[in-house]
């Protein structure tokens, strides 16, 4: 089942200044609790929604490529690491090597990631929400309610615990 993106653009997008109020609370909760909670919702949320049926965060954003991630795909296509970057990544105002464009090169056609087994650290790790120390990147978090419609899911389930 393909998840409607258009619709939840349009849904993510709306909800967003409320997810933005819902993070200023989501700040007083208990490092330990917030933690748990997330890690609970990622599953919950998880078991329902199929990453291959969205790919959205594949087909909009680009993740970061760490010197290790560069050096261990250069390797998978044969090329030198310059090489790699030379013809697939650029550094962005931060400096970090991304993708030259979206979606990203090593998308198929089917939401399979060519070159899964080797993608990059944030791709493993992405949509963070089942790791320690949310408080930390709660604003992260807050971005990528506007693109994965899993991470959406998760804020409109703790919302109903922290919302007033």
């Amino acid at each position: 089942m393909e998840i409607d993106l258009i619709n939840f653009g349009k849904e993510s997008r709306s909800e967003y200044s409320s997810n933005q109020k819902l993070k200023a609370r989501l700040r007083k909760v208990k490092p330990k609790v917030l933690d748990e909670r997330f890690e609970e919702l990622h599953e919950d949320a998880f078991s329902e929604i199929d990453c291959l049926d969205c790919a959205n965060c594949c087909k909009t954003t680009s993740p970061i490529f760490l010197n290790t991630d560069i050096d261990r795909l250069a390797k998978v296509f044969r090329m030198k690491s310059s090489a790699f970057i030379d013809t697939y990544l650029h550094r962005d105002e931060e400096g970090d090597f991304v993708l030259n464009s979206s979606p990203c090169t090593f998308l198929g056609a089917d939401n399979k990631c060519l070159v899964y087994e080797d993608r990059p650290k944030a791709c493993r790790e992405y949509p963070h929400t089942n790791r320690k120390k949310m408080h930390g990147i709660l604003e992260l978090s807050l971005k990528n309610t506007l693109v994965c419609p899993a991470v959406f899911k998760i804020f409109q389930q703790i919302g109903k615990d922290y919302r007033k």
